[in-house]
């Protein structure tokens, strides 16, 4: 099997966590994640994300799925 190519999708959580004056933690709670996943996700270390979560999380953060994330070429 081929190893994975690296995603090129960017997470902008600590910009929109920085506008909102929220913190990871509170966040993850409102959401009903643990922190240690919100934290792959902020990180960029994520592989997936369940709509339900996205859906969840911009709720939460009163945005858009393309606030949240981006597409880079690489």
């Amino acid at each position: 099997m081929p190893p994975e190519d690296p995603h090129q999708i960017e997470v902008h959580l600590d910009h929109l966590l920085e506008e909102r004056g929220m913190t990871l933690t509170d966040l993850a709670e409102r959401v009903g994640v643990t922190p240690v996943n919100l934290s792959i996700l902020k990180n960029g270390r994520a592989k997936a994300i369940r709509f339900t979560t996205l859906s969840a999380l911009c709720r939460e953060l009163n945005c858009q799925p393309g606030d949240l994330l981006s597409h880079t070429k690489q």
